[in-house]
């Protein structure tokens, strides 16, 4: 299969894109690389790192769309783009996915109007992999849409239990709704009226879900707008960096805790990696007709090469045909 990444998205590129799917390439001898960016910038890294040439092709692409740019614009006016160029290749079958740490504004819209949605989709829907005492969930939308109609995320239910199925073996993912309440009568006129349609879809829907209770492994796949979702996500992170440091400041408090610490150095070291983002590579963007992997913006060599791995998981399991699968298979909503 052939990944077509944008080598200059993110804020460690070109050197991190480019390590990474170098590191892939060695875990994965049936994944060739299409690299979009300015060609000599590339070739001259490469040279210097002693990186052969082998399974990697390069297009010239000297625009760089940022963070600072207009997205829609942007994709409208730099049309020789690292990140355009590559999702020309999965719009053209060029290229079977696309992976970029670049403005996620502008992979959304770009992926929507060059990739375009797959028939019958409502919003495409970021959904990043998070991980939980048991392993890992799905969020769905993390903040691809803000505002979100009853249907929206019935759509999105049935999108991420096709990714869960398809990349991570789950039979019949659990979805749990993200509400205030674990009662059906809980919540706004969007999570009521959502918990009703969720109930009648041929999904494997368990109930709301309230915040304390999203990363207790109880749940496959999280649904919400991308509002309550980059709140979550966000909220999340941040929770999780200030344990850590509250962590690491009382091991340190006095030579007692510092030699438990050093007890316990293996097993610290298993929880920062359980907790670590770069296991998990990127959040797909579910409901594209085509495979795009939004890695994070500060993402190292390490989570490329992750996000490289579930791109690949992704087209393996032919993701994009089951969501479209069970789109089809719900009754027609007015947007």
């Amino acid at each position: 299969m052939k990944i077509a990444v944008d080598i200059f998205g993110g804020d460690n590129s070109p050197s991190a894109l480019i390590d990474g799917c170098v590191d892939a390439a060695k875990l994965y001898d049936d994944v060739e690389f299409i690299f979009t960016g300015d060609e000599r910038v590339i070739t001259d890294y490469m040279s210097e790192k002693g990186y052969g040439s082998s399974r990697i092709s390069i297009i010239d692409a000297p625009e760089t769309i940022t963070c600072g740019d207009q997205p829609t614009v942007a994709i409208k006016r730099k049309k020789n783009s690292s990140l355009v160029k590559a999702l020309e290749l999965v719009a053209s079958k060029e290229a079977d996915a696309f992976v970029s740490a670049g403005s996620t504004g502008a992979v959304l819209a770009g992926a929507t109007l060059i990739v375009r949605r797959i028939k019958g989709v409502k919003r495409p829907a970021l959904a990043p992999v998070m991980p939980t005492v048991k392993g890992p969930v799905l969020l769905i939308d993390c903040g691809a849409n803000v505002d979100c109609k009853p249907n929206y995320l019935q759509q999105f239910a049935v999108m991420g239990s096709a990714y869960m199925k398809k990349v991570c073996g789950i039979d019949a993912p659990r979805v749990g709704l993200i509400n205030n309440g674990a009662e059906a009568e809980k919540g706004n006129e969007l999570t009521k009226s959502a918990y009703k349609l969720l109930e009648n879809t041929d999904i494997n829907f368990v109930g709301n879900c309230e915040a304390r209770y999203t990363m207790t492994g109880d749940y496959d796949v999280l649904v919400c707008d991308g509002f309550v979702g980059n709140a979550v996500l966000k909220c999340t992170e941040g929770v999780a960096r200030s344990v850590m440091s509250i962590m690491k400041q009382e091991l340190m408090a006095s030579p007692i805790t510092k030699l438990g610490a050093l007890i316990s150095k293996s097993g610290f070291k298993r929880v920062k990696k359980r907790m670590d983002y770069t296991e998990y590579g990127g959040a797909p963007l579910l409901g594209i007709n085509g495979c795009i992997i939004k890695a994070h913006g500060s993402s190292n060599a390490k989570a490329i090469t992750s996000a490289i791995g579930q791109a690949r998981s992704y087209c393996i399991g032919d993701v994009t045909a089951a969501i479209q699968s069970g789109i089809e298979a719900l009754p027609e909503c007015e947007d």
